[in-house]
């Protein structure tokens, strides 16, 4: 019998969608669950962007140029400059999502076993790529204890080698919501140059930052200019998850010209999805306001309901819409399976994504969850109670017969 692929086995499940089949089989047993697991926004998607797809001209649905619309890549090189970013349509390759933005930049930067440093808990999909380029991630693991800062550089440069070609960044972070410093920034640009290394920085919430902080970009390095790339998306910023159109920027040519190789290869990204992309960067600050404000409450909300039960540990996030739960529990893993299957209150549950998954590095993670604050101020708030009766029910099932059996 013909067998999968090594690379096909080791390809890890995502801890966001793994538990969807316990989610579909809650659901026709009548359960309602409240999605904390997964990171779609209840925002609504600019009314500009879908006007453009509703009310396009054309005859015939063509391919794009395989680095996108220059229309759009001029617009989005705007876009970066009112961001202190100053780069050309030549300095984006338009991609679909930031998922293929990552696949090209790691086939551009790197061959088979080199290594590429990320501070974990990171992204899960992260490992993904790295498993479909065949090559390693080295994580460097950062601590709920201070709402995972940036670990010590000294911690970097110890696993630095010969085989480490970058390092990984997502700023503001999924899944921790930690928002890089300027500082930060700053002592890993450092880093990067005196070691010949690119520094890649996830984006995709960078519009998504509380407490009068700021995003800091890594192409706001001016020394960074070949060593930076940027990994972003529209499918966050405005609430277009379904577009699936994201990019890639950087000013080195080289790994543009690299990255353009297999964006032909894949020949272009989507036309409609382009034209409502485009289109929404038209939307107003206002939209990014009102939308920041409301993530905020949410954080807030979250933050004080779940700091009410005397052993939840929850990290603060200071951007994006995600935090990290640490909870008095052995196993989120079936812990979260356990809220779906055989767990309710008034015929209704939660979903959360556990932890484990969004670490690489074994037995890490294991009694944390991720939770994404998406929902409305009042579902947050029944979904935070149903948390906790949850929690102190397993507990009572599970945690207190494991203490009495050792």
């Amino acid at each position: 019998m013909p067998s999968v692929s090594k690379k096909g086995r080791a390809m890890p499940e995502s801890p966001i969608r793994k538990l969807v089949p316990f989610a579909e089989q809650a659901k026709k047993d009548g359960k309602k669950i409240y999605h904390l697991n997964i990171g779609q926004p209840d925002i609504k998607t600019p009314k500009a962007a879908l006007d453009a797809v509703k009310n396009n001209s054309l005859h015939i649905l063509a391919y794009s140029h395989s680095a996108g619309f220059e229309s759009f890549r001029k617009k989005l090189a705007s876009y970066y400059a009112k961001h202190d970013i100053t780069i050309s349509q030549d300095d984006i390759l338009i991609t679909t999502g930031a998922s293929e933005a990552l696949v090209f930049t790691m086939g551009s930067i790197t061959d088979p076993e080199d290594e590429i440093i990320v501070p974990e808990p990171f992204y899960a999909n992260y490992y993904s790529f790295s498993t479909q380029s065949n090559i390693k991630v080295v994580p460097v693991i950062s601590s709920i204890e201070n709402d995972f800062a940036l670990p010590a550089i000294a911690e970097f440069e110890k696993l630095i080698t010969k085989k480490t070609k970058a390092i990984l960044i997502c700023n503001p972070g999924n899944p921790t919501g930690y928002l890089y410093s300027k500082s930060e920034i700053k002592a890993l640009a450092k880093l990067a140059i005196r070691y010949d290394l690119f520094l890649i920085s996830d984006e995709v919430y960078r519009e998504f930052v509380y407490d009068g902080l700021e995003h800091y970009s890594v192409l706001e390095e001016k020394d960074l200019n070949e060593h930076a790339i940027i990994i972003d998306s529209v499918s966050k910023r405005y609430s277009m998850c379904g577009a699936r159109i994201g990019c890639m920027v950087t000013k080195n040519k080289s790994v543009i010209e690299t990255a353009m190789k297999f964006a032909q290869a894949r020949l272009s990204p989507p036309t409609y999805a382009q034209i409502a992309s485009e289109a929404a960067l038209e939307a107003p600050d206002s939209y990014h306001e009102k939308t920041v404000a409301k993530y905020k409450q949410r954080r807030d909300l979250v933050i004080e309901k779940l700091s009410q039960h005397p052993d939840i540990k929850i990290s603060v996030p200071k951007g994006a819409f995600y935090c990290i739960a640490q909870l008095p529990i052995n196993d989120a893993d079936h812990f979260c399976q356990w809220l779906l299957s055989d767990f309710s209150m008034n015929n209704e549950t939660v979903m959360l994504a556990p932890a484990s998954g969004f670490y690489s590095s074994p037995g890490q993670g294991t009694d944390q969850v991720r939770i994404a604050y998406v929902l409305n101020q009042k579902a947050l708030k029944k979904a935070t109670k149903i948390l906790i009766k949850g929690l102190n029910t397993y507990r009572t099932k599970f945690e207190s017969k494991t203490k009495s059996e050792n």
